[in-house]
């Protein structure tokens, strides 16, 4: 498939994970890839696999709190490739403490990292696309944006506020040709991620699908949303967890009521 022959995206968070499943397949359809990550080491491995695979790659140590770090991951792009027409923001921090031991520093560091980093890569990215006359930007929210799940408090303010920030930045960027979605991933199953027993079983009990996804489930769905299939869907978050936001009660046997 090339889908994306002649494209150049850039893709935060690119050096593992969801990031670099993403990274790797975008290259696979033809586009040339800005592989960002803070992780220098991570960003290079992931560009190396992409070109020994026949592809199109850079590698950039980027910080996305950092406004002239930002700018300057968007040089290298343009100087390289070009200016983008895709952005996929995957980077982003977490945490897991309960509300009255959550300090404020951490609900801070979330902000940081989750909502201002987002808003400087989309807004940079967007002033290319207005010259480009189009383009496609995807946020990364989580399902704690969505639902209320326990010791989450800092982290689901700020993806919370991806979404709500991904709307607006979708109306503002509509009449540019520009759309803005949001990714809401449920539990999947990437290095970083250091669930215990009991939190795994819970997700597994919770999770209609009965698995943890992979980053290439959400990776496809972020190919979706930057691909011309998804010209006329914008503002939107997709839900990429199994079903777990949409569960409600669930029984054995769903025929067997009494009152």
């Amino acid at each position: 498939m090339s889908r994306f022959k002649g494209k150049v995206a850039v893709v935060t968070g690119g050096g593992n994970g969801i990031g670099a499943a993403t990274a790797t397949r975008l290259a696979a359809e033809g586009a040339a890839v800005i592989v960002a990550d803070v992780d220098k080491p991570g960003a290079e491995g992931v560009r190396d696999k992409i070109v020994a695979a026949g592809g199109k790659a850079i590698a950039c140590h980027t910080d996305i709190r950092m406004p002239e770090q930002v700018e300057a991951m968007f040089e290298a792009g343009r100087k390289a490739f070009g200016p983008a027409g895709i952005l996929v923001n995957t980077a982003g921090v977490g945490s897991q403490k309960a509300f009255l031991d959550t300090p404020v520093a951490t609900l801070a560091a979330m902000y940081d990292v989750n909502v201002k980093g987002t808003f400087l890569c989309t807004q940079a990215g967007a002033r290319d696309m207005v010259k480009l006359r189009g383009g496609r930007i995807v946020n990364f929210s989580s399902h704690s944006g969505l639902l209320g799940s326990s010791g989450r408090a800092a982290y689901a303010a700020s993806k919370g506020g991806v979404i709500a920030m991904t709307r607006v930045m979708a109306v503002d960027l509509a009449q540019h040709g520009i759309t803005v979605n949001a990714i809401a991933p449920g539990p999947i199953a990437v290095p970083r991620q250091k669930h215990n027993a009991e939190r795994r079983e819970a997700w597994l009990k919770a999770v209609p699908l009965g698995r943890y996804g992979t980053a290439e489930d959400v990776a496809g769905v972020a190919l979706f949303l930057v691909s011309d299939d998804a010209a006329y869907i914008t503002g939107q978050t997709i839900s990429v967890d199994g079903g777990f936001t949409a569960a409600g009660l669930r029984v054995s046997n769903p025929n067997d009521y009494r009152t």
